[in-house]
C-alpha cells in the first residue's frame, strides 16, 4: 500500500531547502515570506510576514527588529488562518534566532487552537555544521525519508572533505566575514567552520558561537587579508548599496584588505545564511576568493569583488 503524501510548511528557508534535497518538494504545501529556494516554492502560499518595515538600511532595519524585542513582542506574524486551511500534518520551523524567522512558540500560538492536535511541529536550531546534520537526519526521520537523509549528509561530508583537500596546501588568510554593515556584527555559527575549510583563520568570531556585535576600533585593530561582506538576508545588490557604511570610516584606506582590493560582497542571502544543503556551494564560494587564480579552482557564483563589481 502506497506511503500517503505529507502536506508540510516549512517557515525557515533552510529547511525548505532540506525537505527539497530530501525529495519532498511536491509535499509542501507553505512556506515562509523569504523561502525562495527551489523557485518553484514560491509560488506556494506565505504563511509568515515581518511585523517591521523590511525595507531601508541596516541601521534602520535594526533599530525596527531592536524595538520590537524590547517591548517583549515577536518579530514575525504567523498567519493563524492560512495554517487552518492549509492543514498540514508537519510544521517544520526554528528556535535559532528571533530575528531569524518564526520561532516554535509563536507557531505553537498559532496552531493551539485548530491544529495542535493533528499537525506535528519540528523545530531546529543549528549553530555549527555537525547540528545542520543533525537537522537533517532530524527533517528526514520525521518524514520518514532516513535513507534520503543518510544520503545528503554523506555528499555534503564528501563535498566539504574535497573541498578541504583542494585547499590544504594553499596559504592561509587572515579573513574577517561581516554579517551586518550598521552596527557591526560578524559572522559566527558555522561560517568560521566553512572558512577554515576553504583556507582560512577567521577574526573576530567563533565556530559554532551566535554572531557577535563587534567595533570599527576592533577591525582595525585586527587588520584582516580578506574581508567578506554577507549581511543576513541581503542579496549582492543590496550589500553594494550600503557600502557607504565602511568606505566612510576612517582608516578604511589603510586596511591590508582594500590595499590589496581583497573586500568581497557575498550572496548572503542564499548562501551564508542558509543552514543547509547549499553551504558546501558557500564553502567553495569563499575558497574561490581566497584563492584566486586565471583559472579559478571552483568556478563558482554568488559573490562580487567590490572593487570590480563587475563579475
Amino acid at each position: 500500500m502506497p506511503t500517503k503524501e505529507k502536506r508540510i510548511v516549512s517557515l525557515l528557508p533552510s529547511t525548505t531547502e532540506i525537505i527539497a534535497a530530501l525529495g519532498l518538494k511536491n509535499q509542501i504545501v507553505g512556506r515562509s515570506h523569504e523561502c525562495d529556494f527551489p523557485s518553484s516554492v514560491q509560488s506556494l502560499p506565505a504563511c509568515t510576514q515581518p511585523k517591521f518595515n523590511p525595507n531601508g538600511q541596516n541601521y534602520q532595519i535594526n533599530e525596527r527588529v531592536k524595538a520590537l524585542l524590547q517591548e517583549g513582542l515577536s518579530v514575525y506574524r504567523v498567519d493563524a488562518e492560512r495554517l487552518t486551511k492549509l492543514n498540514p500534518d508537519f510544521i517544520i520551523t526554528q528556535d535559532h534566532c528571533k530575528v531569524c524567522a518564526a520561532s516554535v512558540d509563536e507557531v505553537k500560538k498559532a496552531t493551539q487552537k485548530h491544529l495542535q492536535s493533528t499537525v506535528e511541529i519540528i523545530s531546529v536550531s543549528p549553530t555549527n555544521v555537525s547540528q545542520v546534520y543533525d537537522s537533517i537526519t532530524q527533517i528526514a526521520e520525521a518524514l520518514d525519508v532516513v535513507e534520503a537523509g543518510v544520503d545528503l549528509i554523506k555528499s555534503m561530508r564528501d563535498d566539504l572533505s574535497s573541498l578541504k583537500e583542494q585547499t590544504k596546501s594553499l596559504s592561509n588568510k587572515t579573513l574577517l566575514c561581516i554579517e551586518w554593515l550598521d552596527p557591526l556584527m560578524s559572522a559566527g555559527n558555522w561560517v568560521p567552520e566553512l572558512a577554515k575549510i576553504a583556507g582560512a583563520e577567521t577574526l573576530a568570531t567563533e565556530a559554532g558561537v551566535h554572531s557577535p556585535w563587534i567595533n570599527w576600533e576592533n577591525i582595525v585593530a585586527l587588520n584582516p587579508q580578506v574581508i567578506c561582506i554577507m549581511p543576513c538576508g541581503y542579496s549582492i545588490e543590496d550589500s553594494i548599496a550600503e557600502m557607504h557604511t565602511l568606505t566612510a570610516k576612517e582608516e578604511w584606506n589603510d586596511l591590508k584588505a582594500v590595499q590589496n582590493r581583497q573586500v568581497f560582497i557575498m550572496d548572503g542571502h542564499h548562501y551564508f545564511n542558509r543552514p543547509g544543503p547549499r553551504l558546501t556551494q558557500s564553502a567553495r564560494i569563499l575558497a574561490e576568493v581566497l584563492h584566486p587564480s586565471p583559472e579559478p579552482l571552483f568556478k563558482t557564483k554568488g559573490w562580487v569583488n567590490f572593487f570590480e563589481q563587475n563579475r
